[in-house]
């Protein structure tokens, strides 16, 4: 483990030192754990400008704005890396943060250790974390957190493909978030000073509330590209839409975990796995999703649907609104009701690998919500460029098609 170094006692007052959001399974932007219901990502004017003037019908169907958040970063003589978020005077006068500041919602000091890609057998040293208690003994209340984790250490063999072109299961944790991270921490030591202030945006984790958030990121829309790319990136986006099920279907899957209830682990795919999807394979991950590794999940199936259907309804009532390249999240909770795993015994007969039914009348904890909206444009944004008639189409579609698909795996098509 990295050399540990004291924080700062001026420093510990009024920082948040923030760390990887290890539920992050999709997205190039690195997002970051803030406290346990607040997430931060790096400020996008296009996408605050949505946040601050977001429709009432919506906000059901978005994570909750919480601000804006100045974030620096710090090096040490050893080489470690730590971003610090620093609250505004206005936002503790605002409270609009769940725990006050300088309290214990600093209780981490999470440091990152850069170093040659030498190492020998599975352990890659590229990235490390470590914890040292601040104020209180650790305890995490995410049992799931425990099962991503391990040692938040980050291996780079986890992003690669056999020879047959397929993608390892991961067992113990989803290596995107760090991914993320690393290529943003990357990007900030290189082209910045330790002085240099970055704006980040304050969002709800809207996974807060889960033991074992089962995630599932899906790029909405049949285009992705904003008013403001480039021809370059223009044809790109055009180019991976064409290829994927984002024209076919318009929505393409982005990246997942599922708890799998027999392993006790989390498995895990990426945005690489989901551009090559066919139609067909696109309705099997989806499937795969609702899918615990020893039964189909099939009570979570009608609340997902009706809050698809519902958000389809506001959809298509936001005028002049294009969610450009923006996700759509649906998660689950892994670990069933007791209800559904005492019925779990009436199915034993069902060979796993055909991923047996299971029926319950207890309602499931689902949620639907969008996010990523860094090149939505509508009309009287700041940033607009182009001012569209009607509603977005393009989505509409591929929560149409996401709903029959869905549709059809509960009528066991």
């Amino acid at each position: 483990m990295v050399g540990q170094s004291p924080l700062d006692p001026s420093e510990s007052r009024t920082a948040v030192l923030l760390e990887p959001f290890v539920h992050q399974v999709g997205g190039h932007m690195s997002m970051m754990k803030y406290d346990e219901h607040t997430v931060c990502k790096p400020l996008v004017s296009q996408e605050l400008s949505f946040y601050e003037s977001l429709p009432m019908a919506m906000r059901q169907f978005t994570p909750q704005y919480k601000g804006i958040v100045s974030v620096h970063l710090k090096k040490d003589s050893l080489g470690n890396l730590t971003l610090i978020a620093s609250p505004s005077l206005q936002m503790e006068s605002c409270g609009r943060l769940d725990n006050t500041i300088g309290d214990s919602s600093v209780t981490l000091w999470h440091k990152c250790k850069w170093a040659a890609s030498t190492g020998t057998g599975s352990e890659h040293p590229l990235v490390k974390w470590s914890h040292t208690q601040l104020t209180k003994t650790f305890k995490d209340s995410c049992p799931g957190k425990m099962l991503l984790r391990t040692d938040l250490q980050y291996c780079t063999d986890s992003l690669l493909e056999d020879a047959n072109g397929n993608q390892p299961e991961r067992k113990s944790y989803n290596p995107w978030g760090l991914h993320c991270h690393r290529q943003h921490l990357n990007r900030m030591s290189s082209k910045h000073n330790e002085n240099k202030l970055h704006q980040f945006l304050l969002l709800e984790n809207v996974v807060s509330k889960y033991n074992y958030p089962c995630i599932l990121d899906l790029k909405m829309g049949t285009r992705q590209h904003g008013d403001d790319a480039s021809e370059e990136k223009k044809a790109r986006h055009i180019k991976k839409c064409e290829q994927s099920t984002s024209a076919s279907l318009g929505v393409r899957i982005c990246g997942m975990q599922v708890y799998q209830a027999d392993t006790g682990h989390f498995l895990c795919k990426d945005k690489y796995y989901g551009r090559k999807l066919s139609m067909e394979g696109f309705r099997q991950t989806l499937h795969q999703f609702l899918c615990n590794g020893n039964h189909l999940r099939t009570d979570l199936l009608e609340p997902i649907i009706l809050r698809l259907k519902a958000l389809l309804s506001v959809i298509r009532k936001q005028s002049s609104y294009r969610f450009y390249s923006s996700s759509l999240l649906i998660i689950y909770e892994g670990q069933e009701p007791k209800e559904n795993t005492a019925q779990l015994g009436k199915h034993l007969h069902f060979q796993k690998t055909n991923c047996a039914t299971s029926h319950s009348t207890h309602p499931s904890r689902v949620d639907i919500r969008m996010i990523d909206f860094a090149h939505t444009t509508f009309k009287g944004s700041k940033c607009n460029h182009t001012t569209y008639d009607g509603p977005d189409h393009g989505y509409i579609f591929g929560l149409e098609n996401l709903i029959k698909i869905l549709q059809n795996i509960s009528e066991g098509k």
